[in-house]
């Protein structure tokens, strides 16, 4: 299965519909600090090798960062360590701030 894009609007819809995806922010901590998906797990790019025994490879997993990047990165690295239902969320956390939670800080 290819790694599939996400919009923000996509996945609130999924999220409000009860869907089980683990959100994965790869981002680094300082940014984290300033703004996050609820519910997000945080696991900065650079050290996704050697934590990806904290995931499921099972589980459907949506990669966000800052503004797509890194987490298309982060997609790629885990459909090359066997997990199936990857996502990356378009647009990362600032266009999740635009478009569906204008609360969030934004950097």
């Amino acid at each position: 299965m290819a790694i599939q894009r996400l919009t923000p609007a996509e996945l609130k819809v999924r999220l409000d519909a009860g869907e089980k995806l683990v959100l994965l922010d790869v981002r680094e901590p300082g940014e984290v600090a300033v703004c996050v998906v609820a519910g997000s797990k945080a696991i900065p790019l650079g050290e996704l090798t050697r934590r990806v025994g904290e995931l499921d490879p099972s589980a459907a997993t949506v990669c966000i960062c800052h503004h797509g990047v890194r987490s298309a990165n982060a997609a790629s690295t885990l459909e090359r360590l066997g997990f199936a239902q990857l996502y990356n969320l378009t647009g990362g956390i600032d266009r999740w701030a635009n478009d569906v939670d204008p609360t969030l800080r934004r950097y």
